[in-house]
């Protein structure tokens, strides 16, 4: 089976129509920009669905300004948007309410991916997400999502021992957080490559009692060498090796990656199991965001509907 769909673009009219279940599956995604690299893009609605979501990751460093500046912008464009808020970058409750506050008042922000971040000291109070949860701050701000993070191969920052055991208890500390709260929850992914383990993942979820919707974390469309670099920084496991393996070939060295098998394999999942927990696709456009979005054009996904923010 392959794991990875590398091959020549084709030539003009050879292009293969997406199948029904890529299309049904594509529906609602949502993808993620930084503020520097929105600022590559001149105008989001030449390249999204409306009502698509937009995350803006937020890396250590980026000052505040800078990202609410792109929240700013890009929902005047039409379109939704949810800022990272990375625990340990954050000072303290006075710094996240300030935060809330610029989001709220100067681009009409109600979303939120709230992490812990991937720094290893904490810069203040915060070391992870849940205690950006227990301050109170988005529910009396009226945030209407909380996505939380999810990782198909585990996390080595949060279980250094390989196992899953801390990764698990957080989700289902989150899991109880949404059910005793208005909170509006899903998890949004790690990027991975790999359907079965995926599915695997997401399943054992589901069995451990954490039924919140999954936001499948997807690489788009991007070089090779590019994918490594990203999988590398981003601690992604298991699917390293294969990228590594098919770096070693020089002829598949040159051709591109896209996420065709991988998503062709969960849509068809999707299809054959409509109550599985996956119900949409994010994307990290690590080969840019007009090849992320216009892959997804070519694949069915013109036809998003709007997001609803109140269901995850």
């Amino acid at each position: 089976m392959a794991l990875l769909n590398f091959r020549k673009k084709p030539t003009e009219g050879q292009a293969t129509p997406a199948s029904p279940a890529l299309q049904d599956f594509l529906k609602g995604y949502s993808i993620e920009v930084m503020p520097r690299t929105a600022e590559k893009v001149e105008d989001f609605r030449d390249l999204l669905p409306d009502g698509t979501r937009v995350y803006i990751a937020h890396i250590d460093g980026t000052p505040i300004e800078d990202m609410v500046a792109t929240a700013k912008r890009i929902n005047a464009e039409g379109f939704e948007v949810m800022p990272h808020f990375p625990a340990r970058i954050i000072k303290d409750e006075a710094t996240l309410a300030d935060w809330i506050a610029r989001y709220q008042g100067e681009a009409n922000v109600k979303q939120a991916l709230l992490l812990a971040g991937g720094v290893e000291k904490p810069h203040g109070d915060f070391d992870c997400s849940m205690q950006l949860l227990e301050t109170g701050l988005f529910d009396k701000a009226g945030f209407t999502q909380l996505n939380v993070a999810g990782h198909p191969e585990g996390n080595r920052d949060i279980d250094p021992d390989g196992s899953r055991k801390n990764v698990m208890e957080a989700l289902l500390w989150k899991q109880k957080f949404s059910e005793r709260t208005d909170a509006k929850m899903a998890i949004a992914t790690q990027f991975a490559f790999e359907a079965g383990p995926i599915i695997k993942w997401a399943d054992g979820l589901k069995e451990a009692g954490v039924d919140l919707p999954i936001h499948i974390g997807i690489a788009g469309p991007a070089k090779l060498q590019t994918l490594i670099k990203f999988a590398i920084a981003c601690g992604v496991g298991p699917s390293l090796k294969v990228l590594q393996k098919r770096a070693m070939d020089v002829t598949k060295l040159l051709l591109p990656y896209e996420p065709t098998e991988v998503l062709n394999e969960l849509a068809n999942h999707k299809a054959a199991n409509p109550d599985f927990n996956i119900t949409q696709v994010h994307f990290f456009p690590l080969g840019g965001i007009k090849t992320n979005a216009n892959w997804a054009i070519e694949n069915g996904g013109e036809n998003t509907a709007p997001v609803n923010v109140t269901k995850g």
